[in-house]
């Protein structure tokens, strides 16, 4: 036992989130383009922009993902909070599910946002109102959810990622639609959650457990480590994150690299409204040393991820199309050049 003194977490008062005054709903959340006509009108909004300073930014970043995905190199996402509660799920969501982005990382608040708007359809409560009354973050139900998600992931041997993106599959939850953690775990792909101990309004409650939380998130640091094995050529998208998932990163990165994967020429892509210490260094300027390239995207959340997500969907789409376009013409000619094989994975060795 400790020498000092602990406040008993069994008597904290909670409240249900229904009493619960928040900022954000899926109502407000934006509406992703419906069909190719629409993409293709956003696409031409960017066509059309001047070739310079941030409207280049944003064509070159499209242009990265686009070719890490066409040479089969993962497209990394992370997502700050403030990323998940402007309504851009929309948006990112079919990146997801169109197989473009194989990997999504979050940290704690961004995985309680997304629980949030999945379950309930709402988040962002009033910190100030609630503040001064010691009702900030003192719900039953999300953190109820969250810590039985990570002992039930504990138990089966899973990241907490993977154990919330279940579980609000498995509950079907309202709002199932909206949550990037559901979509990567029907999808397939990794999602992970990068927790900090006592950064989260969940830390206190009576149900949290460091146990759970620390086992499941440790698990998730393998596997974003894992990830970035096979990083060589691949972009990594970081919206919105200031300390958190940069430091996780650059942390993840060195233990691939330390596992004698060189890990170069990655595009590392920084979109935030302000310019930032630890991102500028640990996303946009140190890991790309090794022939690779920093970006920096500054503006708005809510209209440079609408932006980018359709401009790299209308790509792939158009790509599509003039493949089927040339199709008929390649069989005139007596069908289709013979596809070159492609040399087996490699499983091991360095990268």
């Amino acid at each position: 036992m400790s020498r000092y003194g602990e406040v008993d977490l069994t008597a904290v008062t909670l409240l249900s989130v229904k009493d619960r005054l928040t900022k954000v709903g899926v109502a407000q959340f934006g509406r992703a383009a419906s069909s190719p006509e629409e993409l293709a009108a956003v696409a031409g909004v960017i066509d059309r922009l001047p070739d310079l300073l941030g409207a280049r930014v944003l064509r070159d970043t499209v242009d990265a993902v686009v070719a890490s995905h066409a040479a089969g190199r993962p497209v990394v996402l992370f997502a700050g909070a403030h990323v998940v509660k402007v309504g851009v799920q929309p948006f990112l969501i079919p990146l997801i599910e169109r197989g473009v982005v194989r990997h999504v990382g979050l940290h704690g608040a961004g995985a309680i946002h997304d629980v949030e708007v999945a379950l309930f359809g709402s988040t962002s409560e009033d910190v100030e109102a609630n503040l001064a009354a010691g009702a900030f973050g003192m719900v039953r139900e999300t953190p109820e959810f969250f810590h039985a998600a990570a002992a039930a992931g504990r138990a089966r041997g899973e990241g907490l990622g993977e154990a919330l993106g279940r579980a609000l599959v498995e509950a079907d939850a309202p709002h199932v639609g909206h949550s990037l953690l559901a979509a990567a775990w029907r999808a397939g792909i990794p999602a992970t959650v990068h927790v900090a101990l006592g950064t989260d309004t969940i830390h206190a409650h009576p149900a949290a457990s460091g146990a759970d939380l620390g086992e499941t998130t440790m698990r998730d640091f393998r596997i974003l480590a894992h990830t970035l094995l096979e990083a060589r050529g691949a972009t990594v998208l970081n919206l919105g994150s200031a300390v958190i998932l940069p430091e996780v990163f650059l942390k993840a990165l060195a233990t691939a690299r330390n596992l004698g994967h060189r890990v170069a020429r990655v595009t590392m892509v920084n979109c935030d409204f302000v310019r930032q210490y630890r991102p500028e260094r640990n996303i946009v300027e140190r890991p790309t040393r090794l022939a690779g390239r920093g970006i920096s995207l500054i503006g708005h959340h809510e209209i440079l991820v609408p932006l980018l997500a359709a401009g790299v969907i209308e790509r792939f789409g158009a790509a599509k199309a003039k493949k089927a376009a040339d199709a008929p013409r390649r069989a005139a000619k007596g069908g289709a050049s013979p596809r070159k094989r492609r040399p087996a994975a490699r499983t091991g060795g360095k990268r």
